[in-house]
């Protein structure tokens, strides 16, 4: 299950195609395009923790379309390298860590009602997100594809931005407090099924290995035995 749709995720990439074209016409390589939205990324972060909800919600969704057009210009200019998906897969997670981070220091200086554990939600909310990247990751040093789970990247960014940009601190801030609270949630549930996902796959390959070994070990069998025949007298 996703919180994004599929044709949302599919008329957002054809909204981008033509600046994946020019930038492709252009030359610019795809590793400039990681640097530069990430650095407008923590912008937004400096901008959350500063107390500029809305303005840092603005300047996160309209610099979001850098985390997929770095991945989509590599491939159409084939640039595309293991430096590359490093790079990228590293500033994604300075870049979550500036947002969340600042949403935590923005509660930790305000008066709002209930700053102080929304504080601690957006922590674990940073925790959330680093373990649902650490997992996939791990996951495919074993050589699975943990891509599952409730919230993807795309609806990450999207939470982190365009209701911040719609609604900043209406309502006394209780919008931007459900988001944060909803980011929690989803991250660790997330978490909890890729651990999930990976205990099952891991558990099933080791069972079929245990299965082959006992197959493949040599059986003994006990030698029948002749009776003894009988002598003369007896």
């Amino acid at each position: 299950m996703k919180l994004l749709p599929d044709w949302v995720t599919t008329g957002y990439l054809r909204l981008i195609d033509p600046a994946a074209n020019w930038l492709v016409k252009k030359q610019v390589h795809p590793n400039s395009i990681t640097v530069f939205g990430t650095l407008c990324t923590v912008a937004g972060g400096i901008l959350y923790a500063a107390g500029h909800i809305r303005t840092g919600g603005w300047v996160l969704s309209l610099t979001a379309l850098f985390d997929v057009l770095d991945g989509t210009v590599a491939r159409r200019s084939n640039r595309s390298s293991t430096f590359g998906a490093f790079l990228d897969s590293t500033l994604d997670r300075l870049a979550d860590g500036f947002v969340l981070g600042g949403l935590a220091v923005f509660y930790a200086s305000s008066r709002l009602h209930g700053s102080i554990p929304l504080m601690i939600t957006a922590l674990l909310g940073l925790m959330g997100a680093f373990l649902t990247s650490y997992t996939r990751a791990r996951a495919e040093s074993l050589g699975l594809d943990a891509k599952v789970g409730l919230l993807q990247r795309p609806e990450r960014v999207v939470l982190m931005a365009a209701p911040q940009a719609l609604f900043g601190l209406v309502f006394d801030g209780w919008a931007l407090a459900i988001i944060v609270v909803i980011l929690t949630v989803t991250a660790w549930i997330t978490v909890i099924q890729r651990v999930d996902y990976v205990y099952r796959a891991t558990t099933r390959a080791d069972e079929a290995e245990a299965r082959t070994e006992t197959e493949a070990r040599p059986r003994f069998f006990a030698r029948r035995r002749t009776p003894r025949p009988l002598l003369k007298g007896e």
